[in-house]
């Protein structure tokens, strides 16, 4: 990883961590609206959603909402050793285990995988530091979400407040994959 992206990666979360927590509420609650109203929303079958943590974009009232309109939920779930993701759905938060990240992800139980790649009528919503208008992100350094969205056939969603959104990242890397839509508390690109 070049030394201009970590730098990057490290204003942009020192950013969001400064913002107030009513500030970033009143943001997520819009970024959510803005995000249910999308057509890509409304035809998705399957949500796959990360679940937030810090001060991330708030994804709880979505994947809560995607439950009441009968949508699938499928969070993801880091496979060790790998930059892969397995996908496993689930109907409430309360049985989530620590991962090898900190965060909290689905059990690896194979009865709950969603093939996400047979699932076209699928909206992946994508957490970044930072996105650019190209839809280009600036995520954690992992590199799992780059390699999803490689191949993935549904519609990409990334969320991220206006603060956090750039004109052009700049040090994009070959392996990068940009999102089909960024999703703002006050606009859609």
């Amino acid at each position: 990883m070049n030394q201009e992206k970590r730098e990057l990666r490290a204003r942009l979360k020192a950013e969001r961590d400064a913002t107030p927590a009513a500030e970033r509420a009143v943001a997520d609650a819009a970024i959510a609206e803005r995000l249910m109203g999308l057509s890509a929303w409304g035809a998705a079958e399957v949500v796959l959603c990360y679940l937030s943590f810090g001060s991330e974009v708030e994804t709880r009232p979505v994947i809560e909402a995607a439950w009441v309109a009968g949508k699938r939920v499928a969070l993801p779930r880091c496979v060790p050793g790998s930059l892969a993701m397995r996908w496993h759905e689930v109907r409430d938060l309360a049985s989530l285990e620590r991962g090898e990240h900190g965060v909290l992800e689905p059990a690896d139980d194979p009865a709950t995988l969603v093939d996400p790649y047979a699932t076209p009528a699928a909206l992946c919503v994508v957490p970044g530091l930072g996105f650019d208008r190209a839809g280009f992100r600036v995520g954690y350094g992992g590199g799992y979400y780059d390699c999803f969205l490689y191949d993935f056939p549904g519609t990409s969603a990334g969320v991220v407040r206006s603060a956090q959104l750039l004109d052009w990242i700049g040090c994009v890397e070959a392996h990068d994959r940009a999102v089909d839509l960024v999703v703002c508390e006050d606009r859609v690109i």
